[in-house]
């Protein structure tokens, strides 16, 4: 398969890979204890290759973002990736009690009216202000054409089965969008146990409408999220957060059979379009499934 072959769709970027952040947001946000720790453990490896000292821990992100919209489109276009998603990328930061990051609905709206088509909106979500939240996620859908939810329980300490989150899927539902919600370990001093796929289990069956995708690969509990979205109906997963080179062979098998090659989209997280773009491409999977993964799943889940 050739690279623009198929015209992808990143069912998860960053809305800092617009280059929407500015430098003291970014300095703002590495300076919490939780991005500090992850710079030297997750990303040491990258921090070291760029020749940056700890202080400047937020270049090794901000390093791999582009510097506006419309050089963000213009590697989409080089590429063959129609559409990128990013949303209000709501995370707590566990040691210091407040939100890490939190864009506005309206800074992603914002974004999403530039695009023109290709940027598509999502929502947050934060289950210690749940009626403000909910009342955003409704003008967000509602006033700007958000289509789903993107939310993040390890940063704030709640299994995708607690009560906190329940008026989440019961608004989703309402609204007719996908949550998509992080499974798998935190890259942060954030607690993992709660990122574990098989507590979907219980929401699917609670909500056997809702449409749920679980990001992150699930790993290192990969075999949970391949019994989730094989079982349930409504259930999917995105590969988001990993490069594709480095995916284990399960997933990759998964992907390659019945099941995972109608149930799994493509996503970035933000960690390079053309690089992640381009290793997936790579993949001893059949070119007929990496087309359903780059973009026909994504259609049908997010109804676009």
């Amino acid at each position: 398969m050739e690279m623009k072959e198929v015209q992808a769709i990143d069912t998860m970027c960053r809305a800092g890979y617009a280059g929407i952040v500015t430098e003291d947001e970014w300095k703002e946000v590495w300076s919490f204890y939780e991005s500090r720790a992850c710079v030297k453990g997750t990303f040491g490896g990258v921090l070291k290759k760029l020749g940056v000292s700890e202080q400047d821990g937020w270049k090794v992100v901000a390093s791999q973002y582009k510097p506006s919209l419309e050089a963000m489109i213009k590697e989409m276009d080089e590429i063959g990736v129609e559409k990128a998603f990013v949303d209000q990328q709501m995370i707590w930061s566990r040691r210091e009690g407040k939100m890490a990051t939190a864009f506005t609905v309206e800074r992603i709206a914002d974004l999403v009216q530039k695009g023109k088509g290709r940027i598509v909106g999502g929502a947050g979500y934060n289950p210690l202000r749940i009626e403000e939240s909910l009342k955003d996620l409704e003008k967000a859908v509602k006033e700007y054409g958000f289509k789903y939810v993107w939310f993040h329980p390890n940063s704030f300490g709640f299994k995708a089965s607690d009560a906190k989150c329940y008026p989440l899927y019961a608004k989703c539902v309402e609204l007719g969008i996908p949550v998509t919600f992080q499974t798998g370990h935190s890259a942060e001093p954030l607690p993992s146990e709660i990122g574990r796929p098989m507590y979907a289990d219980e929401v699917a069956m609670d909500f056997p409408n809702l449409v749920m995708v679980l990001t992150h690969t699930g790993w290192p509990w990969i075999d949970e999220w391949v019994s989730m979205i094989w079982r349930h109906p409504n259930v999917y997963g995105n590969i988001g957060a990993y490069m594709p080179s480095g995916l284990h062979k399960p997933t990759i098998d998964f992907m390659d059979g019945p099941i995972g090659r109608t149930k799994v989209v493509w996503a970035t997280n933000g960690f390079g379009l053309t690089r992640c773009k381009k290793e997936f491409v790579e993949l001893p999977i059949k070119d007929d499934n990496k087309k359903r993964i780059l973009r026909d799943n994504a259609l049908n889940i997010f109804k676009l």
